[in-house]
């Protein structure tokens, strides 16, 4: 019997051995020496097999527990999304990493907004001129007015203004605030836009206009210097309401009339008849009058608190009220309706704003802001020699939408949102790519720092936090490599962003993908809506790993069962080999500042400004984690860590205040530009370059 090794060994000597046994002949020794020769090959390709079944059990294991109903769709806020980082953190430590590195713990912890609630008091009251003191209304709260959660708090005790629609359309020569002098004051605003309803309104359609959402609306009661808002609905809108009520209403009068003429038609009807048909108006009657009173509820409905579309919270209280409140300040105030000024401005349409003189907004608004300790969950595998001071951050974001809300394309904030895609995938390819380097035999040359982020679906919280709190210096981070949705690869399509972030970074992945073949689509540039953003934005060269989109994008059918894991496999391995050689290379990537960065303000039609968000920044202001290379912000000066308070004429609360104001000019203009940098106030000029 010859007896084969299990170990490795040289395929030279297992035929040796087989040449030398004289008894070998004929057709059964050469099967013989077949098989023995082949051996080495079995053996590792059975090897092999069961490396990649155990990795991808570990990857499917990882994904099904990140995605599973348990873990609420790793809300932040929520039990789940804790359970989540606990398991990540358990398994960080399990491959030997270094995990006790904030006070003995991987999680670096900080605090972050996750909504809000109405506090108390919220009482308000229109204040009339001190002769006419009798004629203040009182407003009762969720019968004639509500807070809205995209306000702030305030004590209120501020003159009145009546704003129409509140727009500043200038390429349209319209402009609610023209000659309005609003600092200070509270603004009635009408919901909508003028004209609607008619077949060419001057504004555009309010389903498709830049002007309508009430967040452009408050943003540029802010940048006015308003202190307050007051929103009413149009009398479109309450149009809009009723109309779908119309038919039932219509219906139920037919169905009353009808009865009526039946019963006529009888000359000489019996008592069984006449009490029949007493029967059956009385429940038409009823039927009618509760169309009535459905058509009374919807006429003009209260926003609730937490309406949509309310965008970055406000820094002045908004609040919403009935037409009937407002129209009866607008009768005593200036001696005519609400639907009279609405008729007069839809006639240009031009605007008819105007204070209501000693009339004030009195009362107070509290609006709670919700928040809860989030972590990002970090773990180090040191390097060993001369440039082991130098870090390589490998990331995924592990938090997603918890039960709905906003981002979600099923917006009732009740289903679970399970993300296994986004961003279990990336999540578990994370821990993958962990496993394969810290299980290598030799020490890699430079430091691996892999991180789970929180808060990316809110606006790359996790990894802006970070980067402002780093742990090892950026300056000696030299590239971050990062996965979000990586778990649908479809007919080999790996999409891999920032290839040109570094000119080391393309030679490296062609040679690497060689042995894996994918059909690599090669993304420019080194920003864009995940976590590597940030890390670009602090001139980091980067590469983002994604497989692409799909129907259940931030959706709750984004479930476990449809997710490719010998694929998700597939990119945990590149991503490990791509980070490998970077950290065995001799000199560190190259940074390169690219062309193609996503910036606010610089698309569609509005005039370019080249500055980058810190979605991190939480105080008063527009903060830019910095600018895009040779764009005007660029070239005016402006850098990382500025905060614009000022654009134009306009205050900037908020990245939205700071859009709404941008589209204010065209390229070429020249504007002057407010920045807080540090304790300093710094002004400089921006010229504008065309939409880009």
């Amino acid at each position: 019997m010859i007896v084969i090794h299990r170990g490795p060994q040289p395929r030279s000597n297992i035929l040796r051995f087989a040449r030398r046994s004289d008894r070998v002949a004929g057709v059964a020794g050469l099967l013989l020496v077949a098989l023995v020769a082949a051996a080495p090959v079995r053996i590792v390709r059975a090897v092999e097999a069961e490396a990649v079944a155990s990795a991808e059990k570990r990857l499917a294991d990882s994904t099904r527990y990140l995605s599973d109903d348990a873990l609420e769709g790793r809300g932040v806020g929520t039990a789940g999304i804790d359970k989540a980082a606990d398991y990540l953190a358990e398994q960080f430590a399990a491959l030997g990493l270094n995990t006790k590195l904030y006070d003995g713990t991987p999680f670096q912890k900080f605090k972050m907004p996750i909504g809000s609630e109405m506090g108390e008091p919220n009482v308000l009251s229109f204040a009339a001129p001190a002769a006419s003191k009798d004629k203040s209304i009182e407003l009762k709260l969720s019968a004639d007015f509500t807070p809205l959660a995209m306000g702030s708090s305030s004590v209120l005790d501020v003159p009145l203004v009546f704003a129409g629609y509140g727009v500043t359309a200038k390429d349209k020569d319209y402009d609610d605030y023209a000659g309005l002098d609003v600092e200070g004051k509270a603004v009635v605003i009408l919901r909508r836009l003028p004209q609607e309803g008619t077949a060419h309104p001057a504004l555009g359609n309010s389903e498709h206009s830049l002007y309508a959402p009430m967040s452009r609306k408050v943003s540029n009661a802010y940048e006015h210097g308003a202190a307050a808002v007051i929103l009413v609905s149009s009398e479109a809108g309450i149009e809009k309401n009723i109309e779908p009520r119309r038919p039932q209403l219509k219906a139920a009068v037919a169905a009353v009339t009808e009865a009526q003429a039946e019963f006529q038609k009888i000359e000489k009807p019996t008592l069984a008849q006449a009490a029949a048909h007493q029967k059956r108006l009385s429940d038409l009657i009823e039927d009618l009058q509760t169309q009535n009173k459905n058509l009374g509820d919807v006429l003009d409905p209260l926003l609730p608190f937490n309406a949509p579309g309310g965008g970055d919270p406000s820094h002045i209280p908004v609040v919403h009220c009935q037409r009937a409140v407002v129209d009866r300040l607008l009768k005593e105030a200036l001696g005519t309706s609400l639907n009279q000024l609405e008729h007069e401005i839809d006639k240009g349409p031009t605007p008819h704003s105007r204070e209501l003189t000693g009339w004030r907004l009195t009362g107070e608004i509290n609006v709670i802001r919700r928040e809860a300790e989030v972590k990002n969950v970090v773990a180090v595998l040191e390097g060993e020699g001369p440039k082991a001071d130098e870090t390589i951050v490998v990331g995924a974001h592990y938090d997603h939408l918890g039960f709905g809300g906003e981002g979600s394309f099923v917006n009732d904030g009740k289903q679970i949102h399970n993300g296994a895609d986004d961003n279990g995938s990336g999540t578990a390819a994370l821990l993958e790519v962990a496993r394969i380097l810290a299980t290598r035999e030799k020490k890699l040359p430079r430091r691996v720092v892999f991180i789970a982020f929180t808060g990316e679906e809110r606006g790359l919280i996790g990894s802006a936090r970070y980067c402002k709190e780093p742990l090892f210096p950026l300056e000696n981070t030299v590239a971050m490599l990062n996965m979000d949705m990586v778990g649908r690869l479809k007919d080999e399509k790996l999409i891999i962003q920032g290839i040109n972030t570094a000119p080391e970074f393309g030679p490296i992945i062609d040679r690497l993908n060689q042995a894996f073949g994918f059909d690599l689509t090669r993304k420019e540039g080194g920003s864009g809506p995940s976590d590597h953003s940030s890390f670009y934005a602090k001139k980091i060269p980067v590469m983002h790993y994604f497989t692409g989109l799909h129907s259940d994008y931030h959706r709750p059918s984004d479930d476990f069962d449809k997710i490719n894991v010998p694929g998700m496999r597939r990119v945990a391995e590149i991503v490990a080999a791509t980070a490998a050689a970077l950290a065995e290379s001799d000199a560190r990537p190259t940074y390169v500042e690219t062309k193609s960065s996503e910036r606010a303000g610089g698309d569609g039609d509005r005039p370019y400004f080249g500055s980058i968000p810190d979605f991190g920044q939480e105080e008063p202001g527009y903060a830019i984690s910095g600018a895009t290379k040779d764009s005007p912000a660029d070239k005016a000066g402006l850098k990382g860590g500025d905060i614009i308070v000022k654009l134009g004429d306009s205050k900037i609360g908020n990245l939205e205040d700071f859009d709404n104001a941008l589209r204010k000019f065209k390229g070429g203009d020249k504007v002057p530009v407010v920045v807080k940098r540090g304790s300093e106030e710094v002004r400089t000029e921006v010229t504008l370059a065309p939409p880009r």
